[in-house]
């Protein structure tokens, strides 16, 4: 059932060729901890979009002395007796930080469905359709902007959706059933979080909901999780079903919010259609002295991805041309030649070390892109300081935001510049490998990595000089690879680190140190 594992671990092996001194993790081993803060006020937290306990009611709870409860109770205790294999399975999958694992999951739809549709027999290319997700090619197709927006919204979800269970936790504040009866042993470690609602199937009923509209073709699969994700609390031990209840409902509710936010957010304008991408065309040829950027398959296709994903609803940047970088130097300019020389010498001299980056930071067709490596390299840091399910959310909220808002910059640059790939513009610039189907001025993965080791370094300042490293390797492995000007991604890096300050100067405000 958890077949979260295998998808994962195709991931990995995708960009881990000569992979030596990095390695990306993949399936995290995440053995029971206890939290080294329950925090008892986050509540009062500020979230990121809406505040849920606002909008959202749950029914006061039954005494833990009442007939009801009690009832309950006896129910968990039974259940302990009488768990099968597929339970105890469930109970070890999913842990005591299951935010993680819904991150792994949407992981492996990102890699599995990040496959750019075929030609027909005519050469023609289609376009995905979620009204007709099942129609080749099928909805959606998870490229980077797709997948960092996919990335975002499930872990803003999640995070509003725990501020506002922090709050009625603590209002309420019934203790968990082994406070309550102490012959019950649960399968992690005790806390004196209150267990109404339950946080995990707060969590269960976001990711559902959320996972599903962004992944109509796998709403069995994910249902299944869910269900086996909540449930795991009450064979657990951690929750009585009344628990559960209120969780599910709070967290069903939350989501609709969100995805209330994703349908009107401009994604579905983002893909264009023929008349709209000659006049975006049009413009960019009308400003700029360079040939726009033309797609070097054969056959070619006509239009780019996500040309007006720029135009997408960001989180943190009021107006996304505010960050837009400067125009990249003109072809044939002292800057561009230095830049195209050293595309040429890598073309003919890379060193293996060099050849290791590039492919470990490859994130191409079949992986979890740029935005899925930088939530791999969060998971770890977040079981080293063992952080609660609702720091762990913070984590996820704002790196992920931030580059959603990294990607949309990021793309409206590209599709205002259109500027050409190196090998467009020489082609004795030979790549290492395939060309991304849209400009290339800024390099998406500088940006996205920039505004990513922005929010990480805050988050865990002692690894700032690793995410640093990380994000600078990410960088130049576009150049190495010879699929990015240097230009690109040092315009990318800027744009991406003021992007990540904005959540940064967010997160610092949130009421959380």
């Amino acid at each position: 059932m958890f077949r979260s594992i295998q998808w994962i671990a195709a991931t990995v092996i995708a960009f881990t060729i000569s992979a030596c001194a990095l390695d990306v993790p993949g399936y995290l081993d995440i053995t029971p901890y206890t939290y080294s803060s329950v925090d008892s006020t986050g509540g009062e937290w500020e979230p990121v979009y809406v505040h849920g306990a606002d909008l959202v009611s749950i029914p006061t709870p039954e005494s833990v002395t009442s007939d009801a409860y009690l009832t309950e109770i006896e129910e968990l205790k039974s259940i302990a007796n009488n768990l099968t294999s597929e339970q105890s399975n469930a109970i070890e999958y999913w842990g005591n930080n299951t935010t993680i694992r819904w991150i792994e999951i949407t992981e492996e739809l990102i890699a599995k469905y990040n496959l750019a549709p075929s030609p027909d027999e005519n050469g023609e290319y289609g376009v995905p359709d979620q009204v007709f997700p099942a129609t080749y090619p099928q909805f959606p197709f998870a490229h980077p902007p797709y997948a960092s927006r996919a990335y975002a919204y499930l872990s803003a979800a999640i995070y509003d959706a725990l501020i506002a269970t922090w709050e009625y936790k603590y209002t309420y504040d019934r203790r968990a059933p082994y406070m309550v009866d102490e012959t019950i042993s649960p399968a992690y470690p005790k806390t004196s979080i209150p267990s109404y609602p339950a946080e995990d199937a707060v969590i269960a009923s976001v990711a559902e909901d959320v996972l599903e509209f962004l992944f109509p073709l796998e709403t069995a699969y994910i249902s299944n999780m869910a269900y086996d994700c909540r449930n795991s609390r009450k064979w657990a031990s951690m929750n009585v079903q009344s628990d559960i209840d209120a969780g599910d409902s709070l967290g069903h509710a939350l989501a609709d919010i969100f995805i209330g936010r994703a349908k009107t957010d401009s994604m579905k304008f983002a893909q264009v259609l023929q008349e709209e991408y000659d006049e975006m065309e049009a413009a960019a040829n009308a400003l700029w002295s360079w040939p726009n950027w033309e797609n070097l398959e054969v056959p070619q296709r006509p239009i780019g991805i996500t040309p007006k994903f720029g135009h997408v609803v960001p989180w943190w940047v009021d107006d996304i041309t505010t960050v837009r970088p400067g125009p990249p130097p003109a072809i044939g300019s002292e800057a561009y030649e230095t830049a195209r020389q050293e595309l040429l010498d890598f073309s003919k001299d890379l060193t293996d070390e060099q050849e290791r980056i590039a492919y470990f930071w490859g994130d191409g067709f079949g992986t979890y892109t740029p935005a899925g490596h930088w939530n791999t390299i969060a998971k770890e840091p977040i079981i080293d300081h063992a952080y609660n399910p609702l720091r762990t959310a913070r984590v996820f909220a704002y790196l992920n935001t931030a580059m959603m808002d990294a990607g949309i910059s990021c793309w409206d640059t590209k599709y205002y510049y259109m500027y050409p790939r190196p090998p467009q513009a020489d082609p004795e610039i030979k790549t290492l490998f395939g060309l991304p189907n849209f400009p290339s001025y800024t390099s998406g993965h500088s940006t996205f990595s920039a505004a990513a080791a922005t929010v990480l370094s805050y988050m865990f300042p002692e690894n700032e000089v690793l995410y640093n490293q990380y994000m600078h390797e990410a960088s130049e492995s576009r150049i190495y690879s010879r699929i990015h000007f240097r230009f690109d991604c040092e315009a990318g890096l800027t744009a991406g680190t003021t992007i990540g300050n904005l959540a940064v100067d967010a997160a610092k405000a949130d009421g959380s140190e």
